[in-house]
């Protein structure tokens, strides 16, 4: 597999984990700039069915998607239990909406096992790899480049 979704060239990687509907996902911990609990969204017309609306981040208007919603499961009916992840995809800072942050890990870059051929195209370009942990846990390495490849477009 390739590094292309990892931000340094060690053998190993850090991940945040996170549950959105009832699976779990990651995402390299140098693409977060934090994590905050649940802030409403002011909604945006005409804007893509995954964003949620857009949030006043310390005088910042920021957009927030819905990942639920993106990945193609039912929309998320956010509430005091669910946390915004921001990120940083590209040049654009963005919030995630997920149910909430499961772990942070450290993995051997070897356990980051490629995308099986089975999975649907979008799937395969929205999961850089699945990380098969000890006890069964499967998490799926999200690509935040390619859950949002058209976002500043679409949002302009």
């Amino acid at each position: 597999m390739t590094d292309t979704h990892l931000t340094n060239n060690s053998t190993e990687s850090e991940l945040v984990a996170f549950v959105v509907g009832n699976q779990e996902y990651c995402v390299d911990i140098m693409k977060v700039r934090e994590i905050r609990g649940w802030t409403p969204a002011t909604a945006l017309p005409d804007s893509p069915e995954y964003v949620q609306g857009v949030i006043n981040l310390r005088g910042s208007v920021l957009p927030i998607v819905d990942l639920a919603r993106r990945l193609d499961m039912p929309a998320t009916d956010p509430s005091e239990r669910h946390v915004i992840i921001i990120s940083q995809i590209r040049d654009q800072v963005v919030g995630l909406l997920v149910d909430a942050v499961s772990d942070i890990l450290t993995v051997p870059n070897d356990v980051i096992q490629q995308t099986p051929d089975v999975a649907s195209e979008i799937a395969q370009s929205f999961v850089a790899g699945v990380l098969a942990l000890e006890g069964g846990r499967m998490i799926s390495l999200l690509s935040l480049d390619h859950i949002l490849p058209n976002f500043q477009s679409e949002a302009a």
